[in-house]
Formats: C-alpha cells, sequence, structure tokens
C-alpha cells in the first residue's frame, strides 16, 4: 500500500489502555501559562523510565478558561495507583510554584477524585474556600496573591502508546517529517505525543540481553547497524524517527495516527512509514496503519 509514493508497511501500532488526567493550567498571561505546563510535564516521556508519561494538548483562549485567564492543557498517564503522587508531584511541585498559576479539572468523568482539595495542607491553616463561577476551589495563599484550584479531578481510560515509524532517506528529511507531522496532530483535541518535541529518537523494544533492562534499543530500525542485524528494517534508510501518541480514545488516537501519517508522507526524502509492535503479546490495543489511512483521500481534515 503506497501514500503520495511512500510505502505503508502492513503492521499495526501496539498500544495500552491506561489512566490518565486532563488539567488546565491558566495564568496572568500566556508565557506564565507555558511556563507552567512545561514544568509539569517535565521528565514524562515513557514509563518505561519515567513515573508517568505528561504532554501539553493545547492552547485555551481566555475566553474559555475559568477565570477569564489564558491557558494550557496537559495530560497525565500513570497507573490509578500513582495517580495522586503523579499530581501531588507535577501540580504541587511544579505549578503551585509557578507564577500566577490556577490549576483546573478539564476532563468530565465518572470518577473523580478530590487532589485538589488535598493540596489545601499547603495553605497550614490560612486556605480558605472559593468560587470561581460555579467552579469549588481551594485558595492558599502565597507570596504572588492566591493559589486557585479546583477541588475535585477526573480520572479517564484512554490508550496510550499508538505510534508510527517514518523512515527517510536523510536525518534532515526524516526531521522535517517529524516536525510537519507533529504540528498536524497538533490539530487532533485530546491527545500529546509525549516525546521531546512530540517525536522519539529512540525507538525501543520489551526486554535486553542485559537482564536489567526492561527496555532496550530497537536494533531492527536503527540505520547505522543495519549491516550487522539480519532482519533489518532501515536497509537503506539514513533516519527513523517514531511519533508517540496517547489519546482519549482509540477513536483520537487512530485520528492523530492518521493526520500524522499523511503529513509526513508529503515530506520529500520519507521512503516508508511503519510502527512499533510487540508482536501483539504486550499491549491491548492494536492498531492496523491500513485502518489510518485511505489512499483516494490523502489530505483529507489536514490542518
Amino acid at each position: 500500500m503506497k501514500l503520495n509514493n511512500v510505502e505503508i508497511d502492513d503492521t499495526y501500532a501496539e498500544a495500552f489502555t491506561y489512566t490518565y488526567m486532563r488539567i488546565l493550567i491558566t495564568a496572568v498571561n500566556k508565557k506564565w501559562a507555558k511556563i507552567a505546563a512545561v514544568e509539569a510535564c517535565g521528565y514524562g516521556t515513557s514509563m518505561i523510565g519515567c513515573s508517568s508519561e505528561a504532554g501539553i494538548e493545547g492552547f485555551v483562549d481566555a475566553s474559555s478558561t475559568p477565570d477569564g485567564r489564558p491557558g494550557y492543557i496537559i495530560q497525565i498517564w500513570t497507573t490509578k495507583k500513582k495517580m495522586a503522587s503523579e499530581f501531588f508531584g507535577r501540580i504541587g511541585q511544579c505549578v503551585l510554584t509557578s507564577l500566577t498559576a490556577a490549576v483546573f479539572n478539564y476532563l468530565e468523568s465518572d470518577e473523580m477524585v478530590d487532589l485538589g482539595s488535598k493540596m489545601r495542607y499547603f495553605g497550614d491553616g490560612f486556605e480558605s474556600e472559593d468560587k470561581i463561577g460555579e467552579i469549588e476551589v481551594v485558595s492558599i495563599p502565597v507570596m504572588m496573591g492566591d493559589f486557585k484550584i479546583e477541588k475535585n479531578f477526573g480520572i479517564g481510560k484512554g490508550v496510550a502508546g499508538g505510534n508510527f515509524i517514518i523512515l527517510a532517506e536523510s536525518k534532515e528529511s526524516a526531521l522535517d517529517a517529524a516536525e510537519m507531522a507533529v504540528e498536524a496532530i497538533k490539530g487532533v483535541e485530546g491527545v500529546i505525543t509525549p516525546f521531546p518535541g512530540g517525536a522519539c529518537a529512540s525507538g525501543s523494544k520489551v526486554g535486553s540481553k542485559y537482564r536489567f533492562m526492561r527496555a532496550s534499543t530497537n536494533e531492527v530500525f536503527c540505520p547505522t547497524i543495519s549491516d550487522r542485524v539480519e532482519n533489518s528494517k532501515v536497509k537503506g534508510i539514513g533516519a527513523a524517527v517514531e511519533i508517540i501518541i496517547d489519546g482519549m480514545s482509540e477513536e483520537k488516537v487512530k485520528e492523530a495516527m492518521s493526520i500524522g501519517i499523511r503529513r509526513a508522507a508529503e515530506v520529500e526524502g520519507v521512503k516508508k512509514i511503519s510502527a512499533g509492535n510487540y508482536g501483539g503479546n504486550l499491549g491491548n490495543v492494536l492498531i492496523p496503519l491500513s485502518d489510518c489511512i485511505n489512499p483516494n483521500d490523502s489530505k483529507k481534515d489536514v490542518p
């Protein structure tokens, strides 16, 4: 199967059902809202080594936020057991400390937890309860004024680890394709691409010859050793880049994969699109690349 003369591999992305939170961070202006959001998402690329995956979903204009200030939506992905710890670490250490920041729930869910309420203890008895519109918040006095955080936050189930791999003739074309794909994916509501700049240079496989390693380099996609790997998938390829997507549903992840693949396939020098999987033995969500592509409508819905 081909798209814009780029071969689409007959394979699938192997993803996982996981829990996540969707949080809105606002501040006095766009600059400080983004600073807080970036800090909150630090060291959140992969649950292979990080305690969670986290990323910025998108910007929200001041006209659409509870406190009438600009903000950014972030997502935090981890196990349900670890979610409270991740929330207190990322919000308590990285957003409470950020100038003029406030925090609101951004996920309608049947499962609500009072994590915002528990942030009150930082107020050391000087905290109070307040309302912003109809939203119940805790108001914590800090040196910049009051830090306000919504009392209850939703926890949802979504799909983490949707992916596709761009194989290109050079590093330059792989980089261009990755940047264009990630930029296009930003137009899909409800998804994040948690790796640096939205793209991953070090695609991994499960396990290793070293027993203490949970994951290791995916040698079949490493161009510099293609002549040493019998089943290499990158012979004649200069560089490969993996785009990894977490989203609120399988449909959202599939939509993001489709848009990203089609945009990458427009870049000169891209030779093939593949995906990362583990033989269907690990993830419970399998997304065939063929399901993401309509070769007769390759530009549909691309921003």
